[in-house]
């Protein structure tokens, strides 16, 4: 299955690089078009937004989004790997994986 990610700092990149799949696509812009069921990667962005790529390329990829996985940062305690909270209920797909 198809993973797309998003990634600021590197680090959700390389996760998914140290995983070794073959059928990647990174996010940059937003505007990215999938037509296959896929698996999403991201971070969390502030108090638990979504990275600003991501509100532009889920609504229009959605259908085919079959599961999420965030990656975060402890100390923001609440917060942390929000993001993945916020996209599994906004699009009623399962949270796969919280990292830091």
């Amino acid at each position: 299955m198809k993973v797309v990610y998003v990634s600021r700092t590197g680090n959700v990149a390389s996760f998914v690089n140290k995983c070794g799949l073959t059928d990647v696509l990174a996010i940059e812009s937003g505007n990215e078009v999938v037509s296959e069921p896929f698996v999403l990667v991201t971070y969390t962005d502030g108090y638990g937004e979504l990275p600003a790529e991501l509100e532009e390329f889920l609504p229009n990829n959605a259908n085919f989004l079959m599961g999420v996985a965030a990656s975060g940062d402890l100390s923001y305690e609440d917060a942390y790997c929000l993001a993945a909270d916020v996209i599994a209920d906004t699009y009623g797909v399962p949270i796969l994986a919280k990292f830091e």
